[in-house]
């Protein structure tokens, strides 16, 4: 990071940027001397920025003073193309699986160590689902974590193992019992938890894979979330894999998935 006095000939713009850039996967929440010293920027001036960032809503001020990304920063994000395309791409897909099942449905990239919610369908039924659009949960934790981190490169499945947290009492936090699930995931082609993010909830998801020249990539998970009392769940595995397919396909028709 930059000194002080390095920080005196930065333009405010850059100054800024470099406040907004103190944020990222590993250090979401920051306090104020946290902003100043992985900024580079001298702690009067990160005051006077971090309040100007929440005014306008790039980020909030949370209770325990510290700061996060504000919701401003997440509307930008859904303009760019990539993330806009995908949305666009896949609201049909999504639709005919919330028609034909009318639970919820959502759409989720890998962000770092977390699964990010860039769409959902809500359910009929009353489900105590915690994900919104925007949302960032724990790979191991969600069905469409675990297909995006069963997809995800040898260095981030090493590091998620490291950091298994327990969000409910069943949990898989044992790094074995994940590497063996993973495995499962990778042979099947779905994944399957069960109250494992949240209460009464259990969930299927299938990657969406779009095929390129050098092979196929998996760009996104798309996944159900039903009441723990269900027991179709495995029916549902090739209703999204068809959808999947669908979206996968669209994708690969537009430059930018390319």
């Amino acid at each position: 990071m930059a000194g002080g006095a390095a920080a005196a000939g930065r333009s405010v713009t850059s100054r800024a940027l470099g406040v907004l850039d103190a944020f990222d996967t590993d250090h979401p929440r920051l306090t104020l001397s946290e902003v100043a010293t992985r900024s580079g920027t001298p702690l009067t001036t990160t005051h006077r920025l971090l309040g100007e960032l929440v005014e306008w809503g790039a980020l909030v001020r949370r209770p325990d003073g510290r700061y996060e990304i504000g919701r401003k920063i997440w509307d930008l994000g859904l303009l760019a193309p990539v993330q806009l395309e995908l949305r666009q791409v896949a609201a049909p897909f999504l639709l005919d699986v919330h028609t034909a099942t009318r639970d919820t449905v959502h759409l989720a990239v890998r962000e770092g160590l977390r699964a990010l919610y860039v769409e959902r369908i809500s359910g009929r039924e009353s489900v105590p689902v915690v994900s919104t659009v925007g949302s960032r949960l724990p790979l191991h934790a969600t069905g469409v974590g675990k297909v995006l981190l069963a997809c995800a490169p040898d260095e981030v499945v090493e590091r998620a193992l490291q950091e298994l947290t327990r969000e409910t009492r069943y949990t898989v936090v044992d790094p074995r019992a994940i590497t063996r699930e993973l495995g499962d995931v990778r042979r099947r082609g779905w994944s399957r938890t069960t109250e494992e993010m949240s209460l009464g909830t259990a969930s299927v998801a299938v990657p969406v894979t779009v095929d390129r020249s050098a092979g196929p990539v998996v760009v996104a998970a798309l996944g159900i979330v039903v009441p723990t009392h269900r027991r179709d769940l495995t029916r549902l595995a090739p209703v999204l894999q068809v959808a999947a397919r669908g979206i996968g396909r669209a994708l690969a028709r537009t430059v930018e998935f390319h």
